[in-house]
């Protein structure tokens, strides 16, 4: 095939498409059969490297003091992530797992919605578990909130990566 016969072929075709003889659509991504193959495919990555940080983020507050200071940098870094990211972002997976809602006019801004709202969301979650946990045996000190945000965050994910799965095993049986 030469180059003149293959953009003969792509003109054509943008003929089509312009004309509505034809759609084109981007390729659909598969979705695994079993919820098993699908917590190991990249699209439930996102679960794993959310539970990874926010184990991560638990151990080192636990492990690492606050004197140590080449270390405590990572502490607070990883201490921010999982108070102002984390629970929040489980939390917005769970409620839209694929797309947000919002017509916007630009494909990229779902991402800076979906971060906006995560932030928000965990600006709003964390007091809540403070506010909780004042009322509890335990009170608001540093153990009782790491386990009760490493909880949430964790149940928040898991409802996230089952919802996704769901919609994408329907999205699979609704195509032809």
């Amino acid at each position: 095939m030469t180059l003149k016969s293959k953009q003969e072929i792509i003109n054509r075709i943008m003929q089509l498409q312009q004309q509505e003889k034809i759609s084109l659509k981007p390729p659909q991504t598969s979705t695994p059969e079993k919820f098993s193959s699908f917590m190991r495919s990249n699209q439930a990555l996102w679960y794993w490297i959310t539970l990874t940080l926010t184990i991560i983020t638990a151990v080192v507050v636990f492990t690492v003091p606050e004197d140590v200071y080449p270390l405590v940098y990572l502490r607070y870094l990883l201490g921010i992530i999982f108070i102002l990211w984390l629970p929040g972002y489980a939390f917005i997976k769970a409620l839209f797992p694929k797309q947000l809602p919002l017509k916007t006019s630009e494909k990229e801004l779902d991402a800076i919605e979906r971060i906006a709202l995560s932030v928000g969301m965990s600006i709003a979650l964390v007091p809540i578990v403070g506010l909780l946990l004042n009322y509890t045996p335990w009170g608001i000190s540093l153990t009782p909130i790491v386990l009760s945000l490493l909880a949430l965050t964790t149940v928040f994910a898991t409802v996230a990566v089952a919802n996704e799965y769901h919609k994408a095993k329907e999205e699979r049986t609704k195509q032809p």
